[in-house]
């Protein structure tokens, strides 16, 4: 029987019943979005380092060093020599060393000198190792030709055999066309990492750029290192960064990367709170709807109390009509969040390069409908009351 009730109301009240359900939809799309990205980028960005157990380069911020170094984002702290090179890639402790030189792009996506061994040896996770598109190859030292990563060559139109011609700065700048000639030679298998927004040239392609200073042919803006034990990292720690002295040794990337969300996790608090502040307005509304419509219901609910129902049916109907209200919204909020989410991950790769699955399983995706149920339900206890107490004789009585 309740179950009747409930779906001759939701009938009855059809507009009314559609426009609250988008409203706690609008909520619970909003609190899914917000959560699974925020859980799923403090994951994917402190697990992403590209291959490398620590970053190597010029005094200055750690972070700084990160974010240039393995996100390609923000500026250089400043160049170290060649010589500093030389050293930390003889170290016992280090497996691999890989240079990188900065300064260059093209319409804004950034140009990365580095050498062969990026594309040829490192394992950017284990097992795994970059790979070259079908009909592509890595570049070659001594010559003007680049790699570009997946998520660059798509939004450009590139494909091997595309030629261009580098522009000075990390931002673009039409008038500071460079002289070199490139042609690209492969374009690399899509990552989901940073890697796939950069255009990589050989690494004396940048050192010796027209235009750029003569001390950046014996230059460096950051190595990558692959270590050969933890406490390696510990070790060159200790060397480099207590002794105060002219560089700066960033390990362990993960740790460094989850200071970044540390410092903006007020970021995720704010729009938490405002998904949350969404979904007790969109409850709230769920009460009122109902409420309102007490006064209309009053007579049936007389009647129907009349014909033998009990006041407890009745009680069960209302709130059970809320819960069905906030179970239609929380099934249309997953609409709304499968488009705010593919939307919010687009733009997150397009700056970062990093690729986030909005669809994977996320423990928001049962608790949080749950919890829209059990507000809505609890919204509907009031006019749930008012109900319950409808005197039958007074109301169903000739009007004289």
């Amino acid at each position: 029987m309740i179950f009747n009730l409930i779906y001759r109301s939701l009938r009855q009240h059809a507009l009314s019943t559609f426009v609250t359900a988008a409203s706690i939809a609008l909520a619970s799309g909003l609190l899914l979005t917000v959560w699974v990205v925020k859980t799923q980028s403090q994951a994917v960005f402190a697990a992403t380092n590209s291959g490398y157990d620590a970053v190597l380069g010029a005094r200055g911020s750690k972070l700084q060093l990160v974010l240039n170094a393995i996100f390609h984002l923000e500026a250089s702290p400043g160049n170290i020599t060649a010589a500093d090179f030389e050293i930390i890639r003889r170290h016992p402790a280090v497996k691999m060393a890989i240079p990188i030189a900065l300064g260059d792009n093209f319409q804004g996506w950034r140009i990365v000198g580095t050498v062969e061994q990026l594309f040829a040896e490192v394992e950017r996770a284990p097992g795994q190792r970059y790979a070259i598109a079908g009909g592509g190859r890595n570049f070659k030292i001594g010559t003007e030709e680049a790699v570009v990563g997946a998520y660059v060559a798509k939004q450009l139109g590139w494909k091997i055999g595309t030629e261009f011609k580098p522009y000075h700065g990390l931002a673009f700048d039409p008038a500071a066309q460079h002289d070199e000639h490139y042609v690209v030679v492969g374009v690399l298998e899509p990552t989901g990492t940073p890697v796939d927004r950069v255009i990589w040239i050989p690494l004396e392609g940048v050192q010796t750029m027209s235009g750029h200073n003569p001390l950046a042919a014996t230059e460096l803006s950051a190595v990558l290192l692959q270590l050969r034990t933890p406490m390696a990292g510990l070790m060159l720690n200790n060397q480099l960064n207590a002794s105060g002295g002219k560089l700066t040794f960033a390990y362990p990337i993960g740790a460094i990367v989850a200071e970044l969300f540390n410092k903006i996790s007020w970021v995720d608090k704010v729009l938490t709170l405002v998904a949350w502040l969404v979904a007790v307005v969109a409850s709230g509304s769920v009460l009122v709807s109902i409420y309102n419509s007490m006064s209309a219901r009053q007579r049936d609910i007389a009647i129907l109390r009349a014909l033998g129902a009990h006041r407890r049916t009745i009680f069960g109907a209302v709130v059970g009509e809320a819960a069905v209200i906030g179970a239609l919204g929380a099934l249309a909020g997953f609409a709304v969040f499968g488009a705010l989410a593919l939307f919010v991950t687009s733009i997150i790769q397009a700056q970062t390069g990093v690729l986030l699955e909005p669809l994977k399983w996320n423990s928001v995706f049962w608790w949080g409908p749950a919890v829209f149920i059990g507000l809505c339900a609890f919204g509907g206890l009031v006019p749930a009351i008012k109900a319950y107490r409808v005197p039958v004789a007074e109301t169903i009585a000739p009007l004289s």
